[in-house]
């Protein structure tokens, strides 16, 4: 069974739409989604939610349609964490933990407290003196509690330091160890997710220009270093896009099976498969 699967997802809000977005992330994987602000990334996990109706198209989690009523229940097994942490102010962390015990029938109080050991969080503190960061922390600490399969996180790492950010990715790769578990994430921080993911998928100005699994996508693609002349000798289809260096060279993103095995290439990052792909959009 696939953990999320969206087909043919049409969504429009006067001047921006997600366009045909088809997307399925297999059970027991990390699919990274990434995009430009204003991409979609929030829209598409509002839809996912069912916090949005789509205009066309599906949208299931967990086998279950989300605009079915026994969505409701499926819901019980996602945890959720948004951009931004959602909890009344005035309340502890013990006290948050009291109301998410009476929210989720498989809420486990003991789980919940290890975490907040585990990221140092005060128990007593009111959540509104609570940095960004911590906030971010006690949301995850909160979604990680009830025994969710699949975890729906928006810029979850988002206001955490270096040190806490790999604490945290740690946390997330000893989830997806059970295999039916599984993890959707946005994040603006492109490392995190080469770290992390099994796949990533790229949305730009609501259309996915790929979703690959993330070993197959740095296999595929290398990075060219040389003169505009050397560039100029490759195929067009090879080349998924460039930039003129002040020394006169060029940088460009090839498809290796389209270039002759003889040319050196530099290993891309995700990061840099993503801005040369947005280059070589715009051109078109």
């Amino acid at each position: 069974m696939n953990a999320i699967e969206l087909s043919h997802i049409h969504k429009s809000f006067g001047g921006f739409a997600i366009q045909d977005l088809s997307l399925t992330v297999p059970s027991g994987t990390i699919c990274g989604l990434v995009g430009e602000n204003g991409a979609g990334k929030s829209t598409t996990i509002r839809l996912l939610m069912g916090a949005l109706r789509p205009d066309s198209g599906a949208a299931a989690v967990l086998g279950t349609d989300v605009s079915s009523p026994a969505f409701t229940r499926v819901k019980e097994d996602v945890g959720v964490v948004l951009d931004e942490a959602y909890f009344p102010e005035t309340l502890n962390a013990l006290q948050a933990g009291k109301i998410m015990a009476g929210t989720y029938r498989q809420w486990e109080q003991s789980a919940y407290e290890d975490y907040l050991n585990r990221f140092d969080l005060p128990e007593k503190k009111p959540f509104k003196d609570f940095s960004r960061g911590m906030k971010m922390k006690l949301a995850i600490a909160a979604a990680l509690s009830h025994r969710p399969k699949l975890l729906v996180l928006d810029e979850a790492t988002s206001g955490l330091d270096p040190i806490v950010r790999d604490e945290v990715l740690e946390i997330f790769n000893e989830f997806t160890r059970e295999e039916d578990h599984s993890i959707l994430i946005s994040s603006h921080i492109v490392s995190d997710l080469e770290k992390l993911c099994d796949y990533i998928a790229f949305l730009h100005r609501g259309r996915l220009l790929f979703c690959e699994e993330k070993d197959r996508l740095l296999e595929e693609y290398g990075v060219f270093v040389g003169t505009a002349e050397q560039a100029e000798s490759l195929l067009p289809e090879a080349v998924a896009g460039r930039e003129a260096k002040d020394y006169g060279g060029v940088r460009a993103l090839v498809r290796r099976n389209l270039v002759p095995e003889t040319l050196a290439l530099e290993r891309p990052t995700v990061e840099e498969i993503i801005l040369f792909t947005v280059k070589g959009e715009e051109k078109r």
